[in-house]
C-alpha cells in the first residue's frame, strides 16, 4: 500500500481568483512506514502574493522570482503521486489549486484524482472527534504529536507533521484485525515477522523438582478435603464460564 503526505502553499486562498499554488510539499509512506522518498518544490506563481497568505507561510515574491513554474515541474509532481492514496488535511482546499494548475495545462492533464484517489483527513477527525477543533496544530496537541519546529506554515514540514497526526489517529484501525467486543486477533505469522513457527524444545523436569511438587499437592489435599482441584481430571473441573 502506497501513500503520500501531501501538502501546499499558496498565494491566497481561492483558485478561483487566480491564486496558484507556491510550494508543494509530500512524504512518502509504504504499508504505513515512512520510506526516503519525498517531492519538495517551491514554484514561482507568476503573480504577487496576499498579504494575508505572506503572514502564513511567510513566503516572499523575491525568494519565489528564480523558481520553476508549475509547468515545469508537472511532470515530476504526477510520477511521484501517480497511484498512490493521497493523504491531504482539509483535502477540498489543496486539490482544488492542484487541479486549477492542471488545468492550466490543458484538457490532456485532467484532474488530481484521474493519477490517484484522496483522502481527507480533517473529515476523518471530525468524524472521530465531532463538535471539537479538528485543526492540524489541534489534532497536535490531542495526540501529542510533535509541531514545537512549526512556526510558519511550510508545505513540506507540514505534511511531514501530517503523517505523524495520520498515523497516530488511524493506529489500530488499519493494521489490525477487529474482532467481536473489542479484542484484537493476531496471527503468529504477524509475531514472527511472517516466518516460520520456531521448533519448541522440550524442557525435562528434575525427579527432585517432581517429588517435591507432589510433596506440596498432598498437602493441599489434606487441608482441603482431597478435592485439589490440580489433581482432577478436565471432565471433574466444574464449568466455571
Amino acid at each position: 500500500m502506497r501513500q503520500v503526505v501531501l501538502d501546499t502553499e499558496t498565494t491566497g486562498l481561492e483558485p478561483s481568483q487566480g491564486h496558484r499554488i507556491i510550494e508543494i510539499g509530500c512524504v512518502e509512506l509504504r504499508n504505513r512506514r515512512q520510506t526516503q522518498r519525498q517531492f519538495h518544490q517551491y514554484i514561482n506563481p507568476e503573480r504577487q502574493i496576499d498579504e494575508g497568505a505572506f503572514d502564513v507561510h511567510g513566503i516572499g515574491n523575491d525568494f519565489l522570482a528564480d523558481k520553476p513554474r508549475f509547468s515545469d515541474i508537472a511532470n515530476d509532481f504526477i510520477d511521484f503521486v501517480r497511484d498512490a492514496e493521497l493523504i491531504i488535511h482539509n483535502a477540498p482546499f489543496d486539490v482544488a489549486f492542484i487541479n486549477a494548475e492542471l488545468e492550466r495545462l490543458g484538457k490532456a492533464w485532467g484532474c488530481i484524482e484521474d493519477y490517484c484517489t484522496v483522502t481527507d483527513t480533517l473529515d476523518m477527525a471530525r468524524k472521530t472527534y465531532p463538535g471539537k477543533r479538528n485543526s492540524l496544530d489541534e489534532l497536535c496537541k490531542r495526540l501529542e504529536v510533535d509541531n514545537s519546529q512549526r512556526q510558519l506554515h511550510g508545505a513540506l514540514l507540514d505534511a511531514e507533521i501530517l503523517l505523524d497526526v495520520y498515523l497516530t489517529m488511524t493506529s489500530g484501525q488499519e493494521d489490525l484485525t477487529l474482532v467481536a467486543g473489542g479484542h484484537r486477533r493476531i496471527d503468529a505469522s504477524e509475531l514472527l515477522g511472517g516466518g516460520e513457527r520456531p521448533q519448541v524444545t522440550p524442557v525435562r523436569v528434575p525427579e527432585a523438582e517432581l517429588e517435591a511438587h507432589e510433596r506440596r499437592l498432598d498437602e493441599l489435599d489434606e487441608k482441603c478435603g482431597g478435592v485439589c482441584v490440580w489433581r482432577r481430571t478436565p471432565d471433574q473441573t466444574p464449568d466455571t464460564a
